[in-house]
């Protein structure tokens, strides 16, 4: 644990293993700033969360909420929008849509960096922003340099943008003359596994997918059963997957395995990449503690380790929570930390102490395919459609705003009595 004494950045430390007393600290008492740098699932529902306390309400408090796209992406149901299972309104809401009649500003602006010191936000358009707490929610970037050719020839999936791109190639390798179309995911992880149970179900005839992981094993951080039953799924579908083989390069229509060591070249129509994560560069050049991934450190209370006043959530941060336990890099923990992070502020602001961080695993769940998933956790273990809908429940529940759930299951009760009218005529 961190151990600190005194006084830093205004704040009131007494504790040998985190904050216990936290006064407010900003510029004027009747006009705290707080400033949110990214709208993924941390920064966002950390935004929504605000909402709860009475403070809100005040004109005086200004909460700001900065991310360079104009629209939040829920990632989890990313892979429906390529296989056409949802549209992207339902996944992608626009910031406007979702902060509209509630006190949150808007700034879509490229982030440059933070001066910890003087607390001013730098955006790239020269313009700055003062804070009094901020949250660091900006998630990581595909790496894509440590591979040969990986820049130039492999596509990341991460975005709206990413899968937006991906649609189109595949659209156009749909309308070409060759008879097999040779699709390859590079990283073993869910967002790898999740893809290329759909894309081989996208192509059941023409496509020959293959799945690439460094390591002994596929989803090295979930249950053996979770694991068990991604195997069958990627079996069923005709995946040929490739454990522990590195990559020595990308070229064009093929790329350069090594296995076992030796040297395997691939033909490749397509490659799509889901492994190499790193920080994005302002946060590693922020002055603050670091790993050595370029992660900045937190306390247990979410805080950086030398600006109390600064909370880190997501990927970007190195967190344990208050049994001594990493936090996962997770969509669930993200949901969980922007709870907490929101009461930490709110405590913060009333001269409350703060929470402890306590991740509490609900359990796990992937797509293995259009219509099914897998599903596990203490209560329950499912595979197969019943999963499939139970995961697509879950997720349109977790929606950002009760509006947006409302017009997405609108629109679900829709399409379903519009089909069923279909198959009665």
């Amino acid at each position: 644990m961190w151990n600190f004494l005194g006084k830093i950045n205004g704040f009131r430390l007494f504790s040998e293993d985190g904050f216990k007393d936290l006064k407010p600290c900003h510029s004027s008492a009747k006009q705290p700033r707080i400033c949110i740098l990214g709208g993924g699932f941390s920064g966002l529902y950390t935004a929504l969360y605000l909402r709860r306390f009475h403070w809100l309400k005040s004109p005086n408090c200004q909460i700001t909420l900065v991310d360079q796209k104009d629209h939040f992406l829920f990632t989890p149901l990313l892979y429906e929008l390529v296989t056409k299972e949802m549209q992207r309104w339902e996944i992608a809401p626009s910031y406007q849509k979702l902060l509209a009649k509630t006190k949150i500003q808007f700034c879509q602006a490229i982030i440059q960096g933070v001066d910890l010191e003087t607390r001013l936000v730098k955006l790239q358009d020269g313009g700055q922003l003062a804070y009094d707490y901020l949250v660091l929610a900006v998630g990581i970037e595909a790496c894509l340099d440590r591979v040969p050719g990986a820049a130039s020839y492999a596509l990341p999936f991460r975005t709206l943008a990413d899968a937006e791109r991906l649609k189109e190639q595949l659209r156009i390798l749909e309308f070409s003359n060759g008879q097999r179309l040779r699709l390859t995911i590079v990283g073993g992880g869910p967002s790898g596994v999740e893809l290329a149970c759909k894309l081989a179900e996208r192509f059941p005839r023409r496509g020959q997918v293959a799945l690439i992981e460094m390591g002994k094993e596929i989803l090295q951080s979930f249950s053996p059963y979770i694991r068990a039953a991604a195997y069958r799924a990627l079996k069923a579908c005709g995946v040929q997957v490739y454990l522990d083989t590195r990559i020595e390069a990308i070229e064009p229509k093929q790329i350069i395995l090594v296995c076992k060591a030796q040297i395997t070249t691939l033909p490749v129509d397509l490659v799509l990449w889901t492994a190499g994560n790193r920080s994005i560069e302002w946060v590693r050049n922020l002055a603050c503690q670091h790993n050595s991934q370029g992660q900045v450190l937190t306390l247990s209370t979410l805080q950086l380790v030398d600006y109390p006043e600064v909370l880190a959530l997501g990927d970007l941060a190195e967190s344990r929570d208050a049994l001594g336990f990493p936090v996962p890099a997770t969509a669930q923990a993200a949901w969980q930390q922007a709870d907490c992070a929101a009461r930490n502020i709110g405590a913060a602001l009333t001269s409350r102490p703060l929470q402890r961080f306590r991740f509490r695993n609900r359990g796990d769940m992937l797509t293995l395919g259009k219509g099914k998933a897998v599903v596990s956790s203490s209560a329950l273990n499912l595979e197969g459609p019943l999963a499939g809908v139970i995961r697509r429940l879950v997720y349109r529940v977790r929606l950002p705003t009760l509006r947006h759930r409302l017009q997405v299951f609108k629109y679900l009760l829709g399409s379903w009595v519009l089909k069923r009218l279909r198959h009665c005529w």
